[in-house]
């Protein structure tokens, strides 16, 4: 199960990092043609979700490479959980807003999507807080 989770924990690194430096260092306008949900969000707040996420993405593999701080990956995935938790809500809400069914569709799979790095950073978290932590 350790290996399982070291797998879990470098995906989910891979996924929040790319998508926080994306979030980082991509203009607005630029995110917006993959990313519908930072229309009426300030850009502040795109910025600051980005650094949260990768923020996640380095705490779920640094502490345990180095040994030092280990508790911070469980309460990492546990943050990636909350930020996904706002994801599915943000994509759902998204859905009733749009006038097409394509577009309807494209917010269910960004739920969808959320929803299972919701799930994978909720068994880090349960794998890293319980039997198999650090």
């Amino acid at each position: 199960m350790n290996v399982v989770l070291w797998i879990i924990q470098i995906l989910l690194a891979v996924v929040f990092a790319g998508a926080g430096a994306a979030k980082l260092t991509q203009p607005k306008d630029k995110l917006r043609e993959l990313m519908r949900w930072v229309d009426p969000v300030p850009p502040t707040q795109v910025k600051l979700l980005g650094a949260v996420e990768l923020l996640a993405a380095i705490g779920l593999v640094l502490p345990p490479l180095t040994g030092i701080a280990t508790v911070l990956t469980p309460l990492a995935a546990v943050g990636l959980v909350i930020v996904m938790i706002g994801g599915i809500l943000v994509h759902l809400r998204d859905m009733r807003q749009q006038d097409t069914q394509e577009r309807r569709r494209m917010e269910i799979q960004g739920a969808i999507t959320c929803a299972v790095l919701l799930v994978l950073a909720a068994v880090v978290a349960w794998g890293r807080f319980g039997p198999y932590s650090f």
